[in-house]
């Protein structure tokens, strides 16, 4: 495995690690996760393509939340590592990955051969986060993260209340847990940023596979459904007994649905 370092005109220099060789599928991991969580994916697929994961800078070993986090700062870091890429290039995101790829697409539509968004929370008829997020970090800015997690993964990310109770349980309090959970309320503070709302993607043509799981939230799939509506160039696919997670309880089934969409878009 190599690196790659990009230059960046909104902060630090962007690192992807870069994997196997053929038609190249850049990769943008989801919220509260690292590159290396998509793991089992790309060993299933570098066999026969180069996959490449940028490493968010918001979820970076040590980083520090910048005050010019944005959306479109996100989309200058994946266009940056595009930019170091053999064009065009398959684009995979993950969840805020996904919304972050979709802004990248419509800054630079030319760059890609098409889009893999897995399940992006893009704001099509409400925010993302919205009043949950605000009591989340008001939790967090009062000294107690892991009530700030349980807001997070009951109001925003619609876990069943159960999974909600096991994780913030196994949850380690400190410094790390922290900083990993004020990480995800900036991520989810730069979707609601954007334009609530589907008109601005309506003339993004490029060749697009939008991926649900069928016991994920209904907000998401929801919002899935409208950005199908919407993008002129879509299909939807859907995961049997998946949910928002994929990559890792079904890696080798989602790396085969990438495979599949990547041997549409690549001549």
């Amino acid at each position: 495995m190599a690196e790659l370092l990009a230059t960046s005109t909104t902060g630090p220099p962007i690192t992807a690690l870069d994997d196997g060789e053929g038609p190249t599928l850049l990769l943008v991991h989801g919220g509260a996760e690292s590159a290396t969580s998509w793991d089992g994916v790309t060993r299933a697929l570098i066999d026969d393509f180069r996959v490449v994961r940028i490493v968010r800078r918001l979820y970076a070993p040590g980083a520090s939340i910048a005050p010019t986090h944005s959306m479109a700062a996100e989309a200058e870091d994946i266009l940056a590592i595009a930019g170091l890429l053999d064009p065009p290039v398959l684009l995979v995101g993950h969840s805020s990955g996904a919304v972050a790829a979709l802004e990248a697409a419509l800054r630079a539509p030319r760059m890609l051969a098409g889009l893999f968004l897995y399940e992006p929370p893009v704001p099509t008829r409400s925010l993302a986060g919205g009043e949950a997020a605000r009591r989340a970090r008001e939790a967090l800015a009062a000294g107690d993260p892991r009530e700030a997690m349980r807001i997070h993964l009951r109001d925003i990310a619609q876990e069943p209340a159960e999974v909600v109770e096991r994780l913030t349980a196994d949850l380690t309090a400190g410094a790390a847990f922290t900083s990993k959970v004020a990480a995800g309320l900036a991520d989810i503070g730069a979707i609601d940023a954007l334009e609530i709302g589907v008109d601005r993607f309506r003339t993004l043509d490029v060749p697009t596979t939008l991926v649900e799981g069928d016991t994920s939230p209904s907000r998401l799939r929801e919002r899935l459904a409208d950005l199908a509506i919407a993008l002129p160039n879509a299909r939807v696919v859907t995961l049997p007994g998946q949910g928002h997670h994929a990559h890792l309880t079904a890696p080798e089934t989602l790396a085969g649905t990438i495979r599949e969409s990547a041997e549409r878009v690549f001549d």
